[in-house]
């Protein structure tokens, strides 16, 4: 098997690398440093197969379209029939191309199909685990400044009197989205791995509260 990894590494990096945009969240470095974070989880799940997961693990962003775009829920299906016809092209092996489709479709958060295989719950974990720690912080408020977004609200950061907005403030995100990501992992190792990088997040949020004027 680490043969074929080694032989389809750099087709699924060229393939990945032609279809990217100028989004820096997610780059040539945010599909690798998933597939490193998928590569461990399946140290723990030697009945997956490593090519599927790597596939789609390179190939998950290949549409990727702005988390305020009407048709986000749908990106992760383009994504899945892109690859796979990019894939056929290159005499992929036929029998692992459905597999790499459904990792592909059920890793998006915004599409929330639920992941039947091992391989597609090994994707979406190591796709999700990528959006905390001290990566996904800086992920966080580049995106949020690629969409106009506030810091945070100026008299109440931690949302203690008014509604969260997470399209209105950045801060808001990380109790909006991110620190629900833990509890939807789908391996222990995942889910393991989210909590220590939440953890990262949680402790920004008071701080940034103290700093902003308001005590957490």
């Amino acid at each position: 098997m680490q043969s074929l990894l080694t032989q389809w590494q750099p087709r699924l990096l060229a393939l990945a690398t032609a279809g990217l945009g100028d989004d820096s969240a997610h780059d040539i470095n945010h599909l690798q440093r998933v597939w490193r974070n998928a590569a461990e989880l399946l140290r723990e799940h030697a009945e997956a197969d490593a090519l599927t997961v790597m596939a789609a693990c390179y190939l998950h962003d290949l549409v990727n379209l702005p988390k305020n775009h009407p048709e986000r829920h749908l990106a992760s299906r383009q994504a899945a029939a892109l690859a796979c016809r990019q894939l056929a092209e290159l005499d992929f092996p036929a029998e692992k191309l459905a597999g790499v489709a459904h990792a592909i479709e059920t890793h998006s958060f915004s599409a929330d199909l639920p992941p039947d295989t091992i391989e597609a719950r090994i994707v979406q974990d190591a796709d999700r685990i990528d959006a905390l720690g001290a990566v996904g912080l800086a992920r966080l408020f580049y995106t949020a400044a690629r969409m106009d977004s506030a810091l945070a609200h100026g008299t109440d950061p931690l949302a203690a009197h008014r509604p969260l907005d997470d399209k209105a403030y950045a801060l808001d995100h990380i109790v909006v989205k991110l620190d629900k990501l833990p509890g939807k992992m789908q391996t222990p190792a995942g889910r393991a791995l989210a909590e220590q990088r939440l953890a990262v997040l949680t402790d920004f949020r008071a701080a940034f509260a103290d700093e902003w004027g308001v005590s957490a």
